[in-house]
């Protein structure tokens, strides 16, 4: 098993263990679609969701390799009246990286007119797409016309949403927005590499 014997993965499965969401299970599914290339960044980003009844967690994981970018997703399933137990699905899917069509990095930052050069942003959010998924947000058409109340259609836009991850300073710390910005800056450059071939 090539993967396990690097520095990054055992760097990688050490914030999986961090992480505490069946990082085993997470291990193996990475090991199985990264299938013994380098790994050359990483992200790792567990969220917790709350509603009425029940705490449901989840994990995203991003894999840069040299040719591909692998996503894991991971999701708790609870038990209901079909499946007594509860139970959890790992879905990996490989992109190879000549097929990334956009990275996104919204940065969020206070007091804007006192930023400094370098400084982290207070929040993150990075939106990856390569074709397979997009959003598509309509609105109500108008006209320059305020007395206007004629029908003008639908307006919209239709945006890439592969994967879209959110980390923020306040809910999982500085060093989780600086690790997505670097793996986004990683991710960048190798798609940069590729598209110019």
């Amino acid at each position: 098993m090539p993967s396990a014997t690097s520095n990054a993965w055992t760097d990688l499965t050490t914030q999986l263990h961090r992480a505490g969401y069946y990082p085993e299970l997470v291990a193996d599914v990475l090991d199985l679609a990264v299938a013994g290339e380098e790994i050359v960044s990483h992200l790792v980003l567990p969220e917790t969701t709350f509603d009425a009844s029940e705490v449901r967690r989840h994990l995203t994981v991003l894999v840069l390799t040299p040719t591909r970018l692998v996503t894991a997703h991971v999701d708790d399933h609870p038990a209901d009246s079909e499946n007594p137990s509860a139970s959890a699905a790992a879905t990996t899917e490989s992109v190879p990286l000549a097929e990334v069509r956009s990275v996104s990095l919204t940065h969020v930052v206070a007091e804007p007119h006192e930023h400094r050069a370098g400084t982290a942003p207070l929040e993150v959010t990075l939106a990856l797409g390569w074709g397979a998924v997009s959003r598509v947000d309509l609105e109500p058409a108008g006209c320059a016309d305020p007395s206007c109340d004629a029908d003008h259609g639908l307006t919209g836009q239709i945006t890439p949403d592969d994967v879209v991850v959110r980390v923020s300073a306040e809910a999982e710390g500085r060093d989780a927005v600086r690790a997505a910005v670097d793996f986004a800056r990683a991710l960048s450059r190798a798609t940069a590499r590729h598209s110019a071939r």
